[in-house]
């Protein structure tokens, strides 16, 4: 079945502008103590635009990063009816996606994918120097004493 542009454009529009939105409450209209700085990174819309995946990934410097993401998430969660409620004004639509938030973990495992790879190319790198041959001191520099 051919894909229709028109409403796929229509979708990645209404996931772009729930991202925003959504943002600018966690950001500065929410004040429950259980969320923590986050921002979020994706909205994923299902095809009938009837539910919404809303991925929010918290600041890495916090001390115990996954209970943060748990309270962050339980707070999102109760405060989802408001944040419905004020998408359906401001973006002056009739219906508003169900919402699921969920923790976004690719940061941190994009960062230790790229500290593994560092790793393993300084461990190449130490055994390709350790392997290549030594090359002698010429003769005049090892009988010369020291001055």
């Amino acid at each position: 079945m051919p894909e229709h542009r028109a409403r796929k454009h229509h979708q990645d529009r209404v996931a772009e502008t729930l991202r925003l939105e959504i943002g600018a409450m966690i950001e500065g209209e929410l004040s429950d103590p259980r969320i923590d700085f986050c921002y979020v990174t994706e909205v994923a819309l299902n095809p009938g635009a009837k539910s919404a995946r809303v991925y929010v990934a918290i600041d890495s410097s916090v001390k115990d990063v996954v209970k943060a993401e748990q309270n962050t998430i339980a707070g999102l969660e109760a405060a989802k009816g408001y944040i419905r409620f004020e998408l359906k004004e401001r973006m002056g639509v009739r219906h508003v996606p169900e919402l699921t938030f969920l923790a976004d973990r690719s940061g941190r495992f994009q960062a230790r994918i790229d500290e593994l790879m560092d790793r393993s190319r300084k461990r190449k790198k130490a055994q390709a120097d350790s392997a290549a041959p030594v090359e002698p001191k010429p003769a005049a520099e090892l009988e010369a004493p020291p001055k």
